[in-house]
């Protein structure tokens, strides 16, 4: 069975921050991401990967077996926009969607360019959705 490429690592998220991000408007989004995410997840910021902030984690299986740990909430500052990691395929996910703002959806995350683009409010009610969902759903941080 193959390894989950984005695991936990020990690298520091304010110098992946520093570092990664080359532009003074993202690295404010970035800091104010991390601080609402940890203060709705109740999670410190984790780097998963090189390259993904994440906050609390859950253990997923699926149906061919291919089972990991990912983090319950996270992002990742990408040159072209933000991947918010903050979705659940639920019914009240999908109502909230129409409220966010300005967004592109991918399969699995929000591309957001910047948080002036979204109504934080519904952000922080898509990231609470989503730590229920997971709660209900999978083994995760969130049973604390």
């Amino acid at each position: 069975m193959a390894k989950n490429k984005t695991a936990e690592t020990d690298v520091n998220v304010t110098e992946f921050v520093n570092a990664y991000v080359d532009k003074d408007q993202k690295k404010a989004d970035s800091f104010q991401l991390v601080e609402l995410m940890q203060e709705w997840s109740g999670f410190a910021p984790k780097m998963w990967g090189p390259t993904i902030i994440g906050f609390g984690n859950y253990h997923y299986k699926y149906a061919s077996g291919h089972e990991g740990d990912a983090p319950m909430l996270g992002f990742s500052p990408r040159k072209a926009a933000f991947s918010l990691y903050v979705y659940s395929h639920t019914e009240k996910s999908e109502r909230l969607l129409a409220d966010l703002g300005k967004f592109k959806m991918g399969k699995a995350c929000i591309y957001v360019k910047k948080l002036a683009d979204i109504d934080i409010p519904t952000l922080k009610k898509l990231c609470e959705e989503t730590i229920a969902y997971l709660n209900e759903h999978h083994e995760c941080s969130c049973h604390k």
